[in-house]
């Protein structure tokens, strides 16, 4: 069997707990659940879930600083895609936990 090397599971657990943090905020785990799916502008985004300014945007920053989204823009629209592979499989964890059949 390996062994343990501290450090490293110390570095994971604090990257681990980071994503955790992020994720339980109600609206955030929303935003990436919907973005999961696609890349979404802040008009659709703010119509499908509810999530209104100022609300939206403070969250849609946080993840975007976190580096759990990304941005393009297109005309007047900004559009929103989940880009951290990580956060992609937890989510789809968490859908077969508490939304799958």
């Amino acid at each position: 069997m390996a062994e343990i090397n501290i450090e490293q599971l110390r570095n994971a657990a604090g990257e681990a707990t980071a994503l955790l943090r992020t994720l339980a905020h109600e609206d955030r785990l929303l935003l990436l659940c919907q973005l999961s799916q696609g890349e979404l502008c802040v008009s659709d985004l703010e119509l499908e879930l509810g999530i209104y300014q100022p609300s939206l945007s403070q969250q849609l920053g946080v993840l975007r600083r976190q580096g759990l989204v990304a941005t393009r823009r297109e005309g007047k629209n900004i559009y929103y895609r989940v880009v951290d592979e990580k956060t992609l499989a937890v989510l789809q964890t968490l859908y077969e936990l508490f939304c799958g059949k």
